[in-house]
Formats: structure tokens, sequence, C-alpha cells
């Protein structure tokens, strides 16, 4: 009889045991883990050191903000970019952080991404709409060259031949910082621009126009080039040339070599633009709206400064130091 009632017990303490188990192992599997949202960082090109700072900066900052970040490198190609905006539709991203290549095309990209639930900030490079971006940071192209004319006629003088080296022509951009240099400098009619042609932001396609240039007008004072890229490309064509040092060469972007060419007068100046600043910012802005903030001003624009000799001990890094 002991021993029968000793078989029960154990039996009921068995039986409670598995009940406990059943229990804690359905609990756990209530238990979902935490979906970790993903971010696109969609670049028109990673063959250009300063859109790889724009790049890994706004991926970091996701990245920093609890987010998944994956990097799209559309190789200026608006075909690529638009295969990137269908995967990254398909695959659920919850926002894009936006570099585009053509500021036209690119519209319809951004607006298939709007009606998906996805919203896009774009960063440095604008779109031409005010209806399919969240927002835009961009970098005040216009008067950043207005202040690059200035100093180009203070040390070019108000006489003289120059060529200007223009970027990609659908990018705004290459236009907005055109206009912002000839505001300034088509008031000094001594001042001539001998040829004015697109080498699109890059440095290898810009040693060849300018060489092409110099064969035509060998006796050019400076060149204005729309990007550091560039900068770097014609400063190649008149080392080869045997004419730097007696052409003034300027630029715009703030890349860290031509900071570099600056302090020791291989350039004569560029324009800081901070993609650092404008990728973070837009990896925040991102940040916000998918914790619920909705009102984002469609375009903000974020401050340039000259760097010359006399400045240049300020910057480094793509930023002031």
């Amino acid at each position: 009889m002991k021993n029968f009632c000793f078989a029960r017990a154990l039996a009921c303490l068995l039986l409670i045991g598995l009940a406990l188990t059943s229990v804690g192992t359905s609990a756990a599997a209530d238990v979902k883990p935490a979906v970790v949202r993903k971010v696109a960082v969609v670049v028109s090109t990673l063959n250009n050191p300063w859109f790889v700072v724009l790049a890994d900066a706004a991926r970091d900052r996701a990245k920093e903000l609890g987010y998944n970040a994956v990097v799209f490198d559309s190789q200026n190609d608006p075909v690529k970019e638009a295969q990137h905006f269908d995967n990254l539709i398909s695959a659920g991203y919850s926002a894009v952080l936006f570099n585009c290549t053509d500021a036209k095309g690119s519209i319809a990209n951004v607006r298939r991404a709007k009606a998906a639930g996805i919203p896009v900030f774009c960063m440095d490079r604008e779109i031409e709409a005010n209806d399919a971006a969240t927002s835009q940071i961009l970098s005040d192209n216009y008067s950043g060259c207005v202040a690059l004319g200035q100093y180009f006629v203070e040390v070019v003088g108000e006489e003289g031949k120059y060529v200007e080296l223009l970027g990609l022509v659908a990018d705004t951009n290459t236009w907005n910082r055109s206009k912002g240099f000839h505001s300034v400098v088509d008031r000094f009619p001594g001042l001539k621009m001998v040829a004015q042609q697109s080498a699109d932001f890059d440095r290898t396609k810009a040693l060849e126009v300018l060489e092409a240039i110099l064969q035509a007008h060998p006796d050019i004072n400076a060149v204005f080039c729309g990007n550091d890229a560039m900068a770097m490309g014609a400063y190649q064509a008149l080392l080869a040339a045997g004419k730097a040092g007696k052409v003034k060469v300027f630029g715009f972007d703030g890349a860290d070599d031509v900071v570099k060419a600056v302090a020791v007068g291989k350039i004569a100046a560029t324009v800081m633009q901070f993609p650092k600043t404008m990728a973070r910012t837009a990896a925040e802005n991102a940040d916000r709206y998918i914790k619920g903030e909705r009102n984002f001003p469609q375009r903000t624009p974020v401050a340039v400064e000259l760097v010359n000799r006399e400045t240049v001990h300020k910057f480094g890094d793509y930023g002031r130091k």
C-alpha cells in the first residue's frame, strides 16, 4: 500500500513538472525577437571618395540609431538606380537616404517609394520636385560659388582667359554652382571664358577634356571646376603640359586630397560642403519619421565655406578640424 501511494505521488509530481515545462515553452514561444528595421543608402557613385564619405556617414549614423543600413551604388547609372529602388521596395525597407543620379529622372523612383509607404530623404543632390521626397538636405551651392567667384577675381585678376569644367548636366548642383560663379565673374568683361565643357564630375574625364582644350587654348590663366575630382584631373593635365603653378585651378567639395593640395599651393581654392553633416542629418530625419514625426521642411540648406591658403588650416577629413 505504501509503495502504491509513493508511486501515485511520484506520477503526480512528474505530471506537474511536464505541465510547468509546457507552460514555460509556450511562454517562450510567445516572446518574439525585436524587428530591426532596414534603411537603404542609395548613392550616385562610389567611384568618388567624396561620395564614399557621404554613404559611409549615412550608413554609420543609421546603425548608431539602431537600424540595419545597406549601401547601394548606382554607378552614375539611372537604370541601376531604378533597379535599386525595385529591390528596396520589394524588400520592405523603412526609409531611403538618397543621393540621386538625375534631378528629373530620379523623381519617378522617389515617387514609387513614397507610394509604397517608404519615405525618401535626399542628401547633397536635389530632385526637381516638391511632392516626392520627405526632405532634401542640400549644400548651398549657389552662395558657395559666389564666394568662390569673388576669390577667383581676387586671385586671377579682372582680365584673363579661363576654362569651366561642368559636372553632370542632369544634376542641379552643376548649374547652381555655375550660376553662382558666373553671377560674379561675368561682371568683369576682361575675364573671358574660352571653353565650357562637361567632364561629368570625373577626375579622368577632366584630365582628358582639359588636355584637348589646352591644344586650342594654351594661354589660359585659370580653370574653374564644378567639383574637386575634376579639379585634380585638371591639375594633372596642367602638370603634364608643364603649366602647373602657372594656371590657377579652383574646385568645389572639400575633398581631403584637394584640401591638402590647397595647403601646398597646387590648387588655388575649393569650397567645403560638409558631406558628413548632410548624411547624418538625413539619417536622423529618417529616424524621426519612423518614430512618428511628419513635419519636415522640403529643403534644408547646409552652409558651405571657402577653403584657400588663408583658411585651409581650419579644415580636414571632409569638414572642420
